[in-house]
């Protein structure tokens, strides 16, 4: 990750504490310019408090984390995002707070129980992964131990609270203040995580074969195969003995699709290690052979090079995000390979493509351009 160009100053307002600390965010996480309600209020409702060990899920750039570090035992944040997971890690070091950081998309495989747990679900996740999240954040807990939440209307309040009330053995409330909402949940002595989100196969047939996709709620397209993937799949070709990178693979369309039509070397990448999950069940479910990695921008590949690499890359994410993307695909590509991604056609990606010699439109879709680069 080159490009940070945000830095954030929380000062602290609460004794015993140091008086300020610094967070480097970037474009692809969530609240980059400011920081978050639902983060702030659990602060201030567990400084005080006597948290153990603690774990915080999907702990973006680590706020949560890295400001209880001076008041737990210990502290272990988790992400599905490998860019997010860097930032935790960078902003642990700068503060000079110990914390362990990793990657992980289910918290009960964590091999030790914690004291407390302290969640605060972001805006746009899908309300059953949330709820899977909680459920599984409260298994993660020793008997007794506590879970706080921290959300708002908007986020799905009601829902957690009510989900709350039936897992666990007391649900109480802290604070309110901003439209948001602590709570503390007790964990029984018993948990039996319900199964909130379930994978699902789709079976589209696109470029003559019929793929079995997984996807879960949360993955980009989950209950079908968007527009754009599809036309970058009808529109390039692979041959034997190419070496392919599917590039912010999602659940792995475009990766399987070439496995399926040629004997190549594939491999597929993505920020988010739900969607490189769903992709590694993709290649399972089609009886195909390739290496998954999750990693931010080409950081899982930077010490290969591909013929071709294929993405329709997240627009959404950011330019910072963007500019690495391209910048990074030009780094791992052969000399004589070729990079072909998909875009919206009233989305110009111009500026990112600074790095590649030739530049072609190669189809037009009624939404969607297919353009093609070459080093």
């Amino acid at each position: 990750m080159n490009r940070t160009p945000y830095e954030l100053t929380l000062k602290s307002q609460v004794t015993d504490a140091r008086p300020e600390y610094r967070f480097r965010t970037a474009d692809g996480v969530v609240s980059k310019q400011s920081f978050r309600h639902a983060e702030l209020r659990l602060l201030d409702s567990l400084w005080d408090r006597d948290l153990g060990r603690l774990l915080c899920p999907q702990a973006n750039y680590g706020v949560t984390g890295v400001v209880l570090a001076d008041a737990a035992e210990s502290v272990e944040m988790t992400e599905t995002s490998a860019r997010a997971a860097r930032l935790c890690e960078h902003n642990s070091r700068q503060n000079g707070v110990e914390t362990s950081v990793s990657i992980r998309t289910d918290l009960t495989a964590i091999d030790r129980e914690f004291d407390a747990v302290a969640y605060a679900p972001k805006r746009y996740a899908p309300v059953a992964v949330a709820k899977q999240r909680i459920a599984d954040a409260l298994s993660s807990l020793r008997p007794g131990g506590s879970l706080y939440l921290a959300a708002s209307a908007e986020t799905g309040l009601s829902r957690y609270e009510s989900q709350l009330r039936d897992v666990a053995a007391s649900v109480t409330s802290l604070d309110e203040r901003d439209g948001c909402r602590v709570l503390e949940a007790t964990r029984p002595q018993r948990v039996d995580p319900p199964t909130y989100v379930t994978p699902r196969t789709l079976r589209p047939t696109v470029g003559g074969e019929t793929l079995a996709l997984t996807t879960v709620p949360g993955v980009f397209s989950a209950t079908g195969l968007d527009d754009g993937t599809r036309l970058l799949i009808e529109t390039v070709t692979v041959a034997d003995g190419d070496r392919v990178l599917d590039l912010a693979c999602g659940y792995g369309a475009v990766g399987t699709y070439a496995a399926r039509t040629a004997d190549c070397e594939v491999w597929l990448s993505d920020d988010d290690a739900v969607a490189t999950a769903c992709a590694e069940r993709s290649l399972d479910a089609s009886g195909i052979d390739g290496t998954v990695v999750t990693a931010d921008c080409v950081e899982g590949v930077t010490d290969r090079t591909f013929d071709r690499v294929f993405c329709n890359p997240p627009t959404h994410a950011g330019d910072g995000v963007l500019s690495e993307l391209f910048a990074g695909v030009r780094d791992v590509l052969a000399p004589d390979g070729e990079f072909a991604f998909v875009r919206h056609r009233e989305l110009s990606l111009r500026n990112h493509l600074a790095p590649f010699r030739r530049v072609e439109t190669r189809r037009t879709g009624t939404e969607h351009v297919v353009v093609t680069a070459k080093p």
